[in-house]
């Protein structure tokens, strides 16, 4: 793939540049509408049935191969309009670390399509990336009612979601936007990690040399609370952290800790797991936020006390609060989380087709209607892990926490 190819040099395998070697504005145009990519079929080979997800990233659609096997697949919209040359650097990195990943819990790239260059589309190519398509995302799934997930369901979700992070992890690369909207399920019940747009690789430091990555990722309601405070030598426990909030929605069937700004999401956190300060977390007082922003003092740690009233598995509440740790040194990784008496105790993780099967429509936050705002302060729990009426909330942004 090119990032930034010079239109006098780059002629595909049957394209002719003019000899002379500079172009006038016609046989530019020429010259790109008959430009041959050889590695990259056009995008019309598939058909779209329907939009599926939009956000900063762009569009994706539902969509079927029109000929040969009509196969279901996922196409997700490049964005082009930043570019004024060449192919854009974060999509790149995307693409070249879906190649490297190849599991059954991350996403599948199956190819990189593009439309025909023409007058109509200013000699612009539009590309897409197609995945395999999932049925659900699990945010669409939480956020139906009818959607009821027993504890062995709820075991396998997580499970499958740790598996990846492992995996990822393993293979030197963060998420870095872990949310439910990113979790996809498809209909057999296999969940994939999604959404590699904002991932990385990430290095251990080494001869004393600090890692300096941006500290603005990771949707702001699933942010662990190292980034909030500026951490820009961070790890595999910003992901745990998400994977944690996930794991606390199965039950909650809402984000736990909704902000509207990163001060009030660091009070969010504080309400739930007590006050940030160097007892607690030696070293914090050295991130550049630590002194910049009024942290809550005096606050202490309620997280199973919190997750009680939803979460009646005291295995769970036990892994919950070791993901959501305030420390990175201390949070939970993959490797010991997945070992965690949770997996292994009765009922063991079990298969999600049979539940998965009696839901036909296909589920995705994209598609679901907004929905009334609730408040998570004060809870009547109800029998089972599933939904109840007074932890079915709405996606807006209000301060809302257990």
């Amino acid at each position: 793939m090119m990032s930034s190819c010079r239109l006098e040099n780059s002629a595909g395998p049957n394209t002719a540049a003019p000899q002379h070697g500079i172009m006038n504005s016609k046989e530019k145009e020429k010259y790109i509408e008959e430009y041959d990519f050889p590695y990259c079929d056009e995008a019309s080979k598939y058909v779209k049935i329907t939009k599926i997800g939009q956000g900063t990233f762009g569009e994706v659609f539902k969509a079927q191969e029109k000929n040969g096997s009509k196969k279901l697949v996922a196409m997700k919209k490049v964005l082009m309009e930043n570019e004024k040359e060449g192919f854009p650097i974060t999509a790149l990195r995307e693409i070249r670390i879906l190649q490297l990943l190849k599991h059954e819990n991350v996403v599948n790239l199956i190819e990189i399509c593009r439309t025909k260059a023409n007058h109509y589309n200013r000699y612009r190519s539009t590309f897409y990336l197609i995945f395999d398509f999932c049925d659900h995302d699990l945010a669409g799934l939480l956020s139906n009612v009818n959607v009821k997930f027993s504890l062995g369901e709820i075991k396998k979700v997580v499970q499958q979601l740790l598996n990846g992070l492992y995996y990822i992890h393993s293979n030197k690369i963060l998420h870095r936007d872990m949310k439910a909207a990113n979790v996809l399920i498809t209909r057999q019940g296999i969940l994939k990690l999604a959404d590699f747009g904002l991932a990385r690789a990430f290095s251990q430091t080494k001869n004393g040399q600090v890692n300096r990555y941006t500290n603005r990722v990771v949707t702001l309601w699933y942010r662990p609370p190292e980034l909030l405070l500026g951490d820009r030598n961070y790890g595999p426990p910003v992901d745990l952290w998400g994977a944690g909030c996930i794991m606390a929605e199965m039950w909650t069937r809402s984000p736990i800790m909704q902000g509207n700004t990163e001060p009030q999401q660091l009070s969010l956190i504080s309400q739930l797991c007590g006050s940030i300060t160097p007892d607690v977390w030696p070293g914090v007082e050295s991130l550049e936020l630590y002194n910049k922003i009024e942290l809550s003092r005096g606050q202490k740690r309620k997280v199973k006390e919190r997750l009680k009233p939803y979460v009646k598995d005291p295995y769970a509440c036990d892994l919950l609060d070791k993901l959501l740790v305030l420390d990175p040194q201390k949070r939970c990784d993959a490797d010991s989380a997945l070992n965690h008496d949770f997996f292994w105790t009765e009922p063991m993780p079990c298969d999600l087709s049979k539940m998965l099967a009696q839901h036909a429509q296909s589920m995705f936050e994209y598609l679901t209607p907004p929905r009334r705002a609730g408040n998570m302060r004060h809870h009547h729990p109800g029998p089972g892990p599933g939904p109840k009426p007074s932890t079915i909330v709405d996606t807006g942004y209000q301060d809302r926490v257990f």
